[in-house]
């Protein structure tokens, strides 16, 4: 017998190792690979691992993922990764609670947790890893729709450290949930509350009020949001870089212009369907943030060719936008493609149903701007009827230029 390696003979592996790795992997089918690891619990695998190049889990999903059907990581692979930091389950739809109290017994290093779409996990998962993995700085448990305040209570209360929360499609979640987060994470930089439907100014407003770090907020689909929160981030959080509001309609330029008056490092905007603002919204983008560069206006039907005149003159015009999105902006016209020649690092304008742009303006702006990708629409030409009228009518619908 030769060596062993965790109590198990070396010679056992010398299959898996070095030139050899190469010919086992080309000689035996994929059907037959995955047979034989089939009868390897987690613990053996990760004891090949040791005496082999590759990472063993990471092989197998390549060459039999297409076989694959079932594979369990539960358990004993928490009570053999003690030091594991970052973690991902995303999808693992069939995980639950208990998976969670064995990383809360097992893994006290884990830093960064993901657990998005595990729809089972209800706050009990919370409470556990709250007892257990005090280092957490990330967690995402998006589309967790059985978490309530309860759970998220629980876990600011002792992980302090918290940078992220992906809390996307968390239904449950009210103003009280929030309430927690801006009185126990101060060092909070990231927050995803999209379709959090349930949300209000008043939890919003405590957590700019107590996430002074905050540098990206998502609350896309909160409808019931107002001005009050843009007034609370210009006031609070002047280092945000990202903010998306896409479908919060009930948003103005008033709030807006405070916005940009204060968070002159805003890089990134979704104002996707808040149908309220006007070119006063971009003017004010225009002169007070510098750094912007995306921004979405899809659907905001009162921005004019003057509010793009206005951003294509802005500092952020020349070195920064790269994307600007501007369908069903029905009073956006080729003025607005001549205001938008000058921005150098332009690579994508959206212009679906923008019924005034023309193919000629687009053949003018691609002149100076030859490598940006422009998305279209052109409302269906009917052809003239043929002679004796027994020829095929053809039109075209949806052009990418």
């Amino acid at each position: 017998m030769g060596k062993e390696v965790n109590g198990v003979s070396r010679s056992r592996f010398e299959m898996f190792t070095n030139s050899d790795e190469a010919v086992i992997n080309k000689k035996l089918p994929k059907e037959l690979l995955l047979r034989i690891f089939s009868f390897l619990d987690v613990v053996t695998l990760c004891r090949c691992a040791q005496v082999s190049r590759g990472r063993v889990v990471e092989n197998i999903s390549k060459r039999c993922g297409g076989f694959l059907r079932k594979l369990s990581l539960r358990g004993t692979f928490s009570q053999n990764c003690r030091n594991i930091e970052l973690l991902s389950l995303n999808g693992c739809t069939k995980i639950t609670d208990s998976t969670c109290n064995s990383l809360s017994k097992f893994c006290p290093k884990l830093k960064h947790l993901d657990l998005a779409s595990c729809t089972s996990i209800t706050n009990l998962s919370l409470k556990a890893l709250s007892e257990g993995c005090p280092n957490l700085e990330q967690l995402n448990i998006s589309w967790c729709d059985q978490v309530t305040k309860d759970g998220i209570q629980a876990l600011v209360r002792s992980c302090p450290g918290l940078k992220g929360l992906f809390l996307k499609g968390c239904t449950q979640l009210e103003d009280e949930a929030l309430k927690h987060i801006g009185a126990h994470c101060p060092e909070l930089v990231t927050l995803n509350l999209q379709t959090c439907s349930q949300i209000t100014d008043e939890g919003l407003i405590t957590i700019c009020r107590g996430c002074h770090r905050l540098q990206s907020l998502c609350v896309s689909g909160c409808a019931n949001i107002t001005d009050a929160i843009l007034h609370a981030l210009g006031q609070n959080c002047p280092r945000l870089r990202i903010l998306e509001v896409a479908r919060c309609s009930q948003l103005t330029d008033v709030g807006f212009t405070t916005l940009a008056r204060n968070c002159h490092e805003l890089e990134k905007m979704d104002l996707e369907e808040c149908v309220q603002i006007t070119d006063g919204t971009l003017i004010q983008l225009s002169i007070h943030c510098p750094r912007l560069q995306v921004l979405s206006l899809s659907h905001c039907e009162l921005i004019t060719d003057d509010g793009i005149r206005h951003l294509g003159s802005g500092p952020c015009a020349h070195d920064r936008l790269e994307v600007i999105e501007l369908d069903n902006c029905p009073l956006i016209t080729d003025a607005s493609l001549e205001h938008l020649k000058t921005c150098h690092s332009l690579d994508r304008i959206e212009l679906y149903d923008c019924q005034q742009i023309t193919r000629a303006g687009i053949k003018r702006l691609r002149t100076h701007l030859p490598n940006i990708k422009v998305h279209a629409y052109f409302a269906p030409v009917t052809p003239p009827p043929s002679v004796g009228g027994s020829r095929q009518r053809f039109c075209r619908c949806c052009v990418l230029l």
